[in-house]
């Protein structure tokens, strides 16, 4: 499976897209509470129905939000093609509750894939496995569900059938897809389906939340322990606290925050999404956009630490910063937050070629020396005078180019070795 999965990585070069917009956009941006409000406050299912004839984007537009993306320096978006509510943002055939029966009037997916096609963006698309509109698709052994109504009638082998009919849809219609993003794990095992999309998409990697195990995992609004990720993996964020589709009165997260997370799962070798929601015009509200803007400002300095570089955190074996490796460079990686102006990089006792900090391109002061705090132990690498002040709402990463990396490197693993053997 592992090989399976790095075989379609280099095919659809997900694994090089490592930033990306998460898109959560559907009928319930017009209240604008949440995107699962119809059954956390119960509306019933023809009065959330009628939202279908109100949903009227005319400011949509996919280039903006391609523009948004790329000033992020985010490569791909990923979109919901269909949330818990059963309402498709495509022109699927196997459904009336979709975009093309509303007042817009027109296909969103596809607008949104030929604009994606067009600038080479990368498209991924998610698609919920619960589905409060359809009548068969009542599944107990899940979670998020809506028990049926009169007028239902639950069989998930019909069901079933039916989501087959509309990935085949999404697979075929719609140019390259990078990636699928199944929601809300069926607990039900049926390899058949991620097989329609290998067979329509092929190079396609599909997450885990699906019908079987799937090619990468997706951890939402956490970071997991570790330092290196031993699977292909895409932890998904949203910048409001609340929601993850629009809503009026969010509580949006810091950049602080935002940042720290992006730098540690990026720096264990994982992908990020960063989700916002579009307000019912199809615009991205104001705040939303500004936020993406400065994580991206921070994201585009110091992206040369994360896009083609590997995750050697293990080989420090510290919990007060991070490290990534390319070619000559060694990233520092000051998360969580540095409780001083300075580091030191025991065991290295090289000074390194050039010291520089990524946020601003300024020059590190960097001397090998014995420290104070390390009483009685050789001279180490010190970096000073970092200017944590100025950053506090980022993430400082520090390049060090070394003339033998290597060398450095290999004499640390050799010395953790040892120590285990010890």
């Amino acid at each position: 499976m592992e090989q399976q999965a790095q075989s379609r990585d280099v095919n659809h070069g997900f694994g090089e897209r490592r930033f990306g917009l998460f898109i959560h956009w559907g009928l319930y941006a017009i209240p604008g509470w949440h995107e699962q409000i119809q059954m956390r406050q119960g509306i019933d299912k023809p009065q959330y129905q009628a939202l279908q004839a109100q949903f009227d984007p005319q400011r949509f537009d996919p280039d903006e939000w391609i523009d948004l993306a790329e000033e992020a320096g985010m490569k791909y978006i990923c979109f919901t093609t269909k949330h818990h509510d059963g309402f498709c943002m495509w022109d699927t055939q196997y459904t009336d509750f979709k975009i093309t029966n509303t007042p817009y009037g027109r296909d969103i997916l596809a607008m949104l894939a030929g604009a994606c096609e067009r600038r080479g963006m990368g498209l991924s698309l998610y698609y919920s496995n619960p589905d409060w509109h359809h009548p068969n698709g009542y599944n107990p052994l899940s979670s998020h569900q809506v028990p049926p109504v009169p007028g239902d009638e639950p069989d998930m082998d019909r069901y079933i059938d039916f989501v087959k009919s509309q990935i085949a849809e999404l697979c075929t219609n719609y140019g390259k897809i990078i990636s699928f993003f199944w929601d809300i794990p069926p607990r039900i095992y049926d390899p058949s389906l991620n097989a329609i999309i290998r067979r329509l998409q092929p190079g396609i990697l599909i997450n885990d939340r699906g019908f079987d195990e799937g090619d990468y995992s997706t951890p939402e609004r956490h970071v997991p322990e570790g330092w290196k990720f031993e699977k292909p993996t895409e932890a998904v964020q949203s910048i409001g606290r609340q929601s993850w589709g629009y809503r009026t009165n969010e509580d949006y997260y810091s950049q602080q925050f935002l940042t720290q997370s992006i730098a540690k799962i990026m720096a264990m070798g994982g992908n990020y999404v960063l989700n916002v929601g579009p307000k019912a015009d199809g615009t991205i509200p104001n705040i939303g956009a500004h936020i993406i803007r400065e994580v991206g400002l921070w994201y585009q300095s110091v992206k040369e630490a994360y896009e083609g570089a590997k995750p050697i955190s293990a080989v420090f074996g510290r919990d007060d910063l991070m490290f990534t490796r390319k070619g000559s460079a060694l990233y520092v990686h000051l998360v969580p937050t540095p409780k001083s102006s300075g580091i030191i990089l025991n065991p290295v006792s090289v000074m390194p070629q050039s010291a520089i900090l990524l946020n601003n391109g300024v020059d590190v002061n960097a001397d090998v020396e014995k420290m104070p705090t390390l009483a009685h132990e050789k001279d180490y690498l010190h970096l000073s005078d970092i200017p944590v002040n100025e950053f506090v709402s980022q993430v400082i990463v520090i390049k060090l180019v070394f003339d033998d990396l290597d060398g450095i490197m290999g004499s640390m693993e050799s010395r953790g070795q040892m120590e285990n053997r010890l």
